[in-house]
């Protein structure tokens, strides 16, 4: 169930960059600082601190030399750290597409600070 979750917003994540108009996979990747900045200090309400603070958890979770499951566990262990991946590379895609239209209509000035 949670493997068909995590593969669910990935799909979702593909077909939204895939999507025509919409900001295509290297303008979102670029945005991702902006994006943490914007949240930091407060410019871009779209995505709260709690759920940034959750994607800051993962990163380290995946980076960290200690794990749930150990990677000497080959196949769970490395299914777990590619769980992890997977939902926050979908996080991060969809959050930075919003961010990026966010900044958009800004600048259009159809968003007030």
């Amino acid at each position: 169930m949670v493997k068909a979750s995590r593969a669910a917003a990935v799909w979702k994540t593909y077909r939204e960059v895939s999507t025509p108009g919409s900001p295509g996979i290297l303008t979102r990747i670029r945005a991702i600082p902006r994006l943490i900045g914007g949240v930091m200090r407060g410019d871009y309400q779209g995505m709260g601190k709690s759920k940034l603070a959750m994607m800051a958890l993962g990163v380290a979770y995946i980076v960290s030399p200690v794990d749930l499951v150990p990677e000497f566990l080959v196949l769970i262990g490395v299914a777990d750290d590619f769980g992890v991946f997977l939902w926050l590379a979908a996080s991060m895609l969809g959050e930075s597409g919003r961010y990026v239209e966010w900044e958009r209509k800004r600048i259009m000035g159809q968003v007030q600070r």
